[in-house]
């Protein structure tokens, strides 16, 4: 089965609609799907309700989003960095469910594996239980969180093959596998397709049975977050 399409924009094409609950992989600026967001900007589909890790830095990544007010609330674990955010927030413009970092990649894994909730002991006792039901295991409270079902999710891998079947690139992997597995229709952004059977069955990290479109994008930018320089220590002349 061949799942590729010829661009960005084409794999969106009749998946993307306004009010969705979407799902977007990447850890900061790392793993991203650069042209899958720059797409979904350009379709002009709003009042999105995004999960992921975080949202991207001003102009680039989710940031692209909040700068076209495409999103009107963020499921996250860490939203710094970005002052658009900062401001919409503070403004009331924008929603936001802050929910810890290994409970966000737990609600995707659980959503991906079938289950429908389960009980943490992160957050017991502050504002992210609030509302939701608690229980005691063996002398200790635990909070309920639900999984995550997103419409759409939008992730980054290194390499696809034409059925889909997935590898990610070291740390670019994070949350990706889980966003892939979570979504009801998963579209990857991909720097390579070979053909299928070409990979070793044993490298493969996602099945393509998860993937249902795949966008070639060679040539990704990739941004860091910060770029920090050190100067040489200065070595001083003899006799000075």
């Amino acid at each position: 089965m061949n799942k590729v399409f010829p661009s960005a924009s084409a794999a969106l094409e009749g998946v993307v609609r306004d009010g969705q609950l979407m799902a977007v992989g990447g850890f900061g600026l790392c793993g991203i799907p650069e042209a899958l967001i720059a797409a979904l900007r350009d379709s002009g589909v709003k009042n999105l309700t995004v999960i992921s890790n975080n949202a991207g830095v001003d102009g680039f990544g989710l940031g692209l989003l909040l700068e076209t007010r495409q999103i009107k609330r963020m499921i996250s674990s860490y939203v710094g960095e970005n002052k658009e955010f900062e401001r919409q927030y503070l403004a009331g413009e924008l929603e936001l469910e802050f929910t810890p970092q290994g409970t966000l990649a737990e609600k995707l894994r659980a959503g991906g594996a079938g289950i429908p909730a389960f009980f943490t002991k992160t957050g017991v006792g502050t504002l992210v239980a609030e509302g939701k039901e608690t229980r005691e295991f063996d002398g200790h409270k635990y909070v309920m969180e639900r999984a995550l079902l997103p419409e759409v999710s939008l992730v980054k891998a290194w390499k696809a093959d034409r059925s889909g079947n997935l590898i990610f690139r070291r740390t670019a992997r994070n949350f990706n596998p889980a966003v892939a597995m979570a979504g009801k229709t998963t579209i990857v952004e991909v720097e390579e397709i070979v053909e299928t059977g070409a990979f070793d069955p044993d490298a493969v990290h996602l099945p393509g049975i998860y993937v249902h479109r795949i966008v070639l994008n060679a040539h990704p930018e990739k941004r860091i977050e910060k770029r920090t320089l050190s100067e040489r220590p200065t070595t001083a002349k003899a006799g000075a």
